[in-house]
């Protein structure tokens, strides 16, 4: 796995995470304090995050940090 691959797996879990709170983009970004573009960016694999935002991210979806940390299929 690349790269690239690892952000979209990781875009992908946070999205899906995030619908299963019934979350828009928007509603996260505002949880988070970020916008809405770096929220859809994350989403596409487009955006790195750093430990301390995907720790921030987790909180915010009231989930364990490992859900978004899954890679295998």
């Amino acid at each position: 796995m690349n790269k690239q691959e690892l952000l979209k797996k990781f875009g992908k879990n946070i999205r899906i995470e995030r619908i299963k709170k019934d979350l828009t983009q928007e509603q996260l970004a505002e949880i988070m304090d970020v916008s809405q573009n770096y929220i859809a960016c994350i989403e596409c694999g487009r955006q790195n995050m750093s430990l301390g935002k995907i720790l921030e991210l987790s909180n915010a979806l009231q989930i364990n940090i490992e859900n978004l940390l899954k890679f295998s299929d």
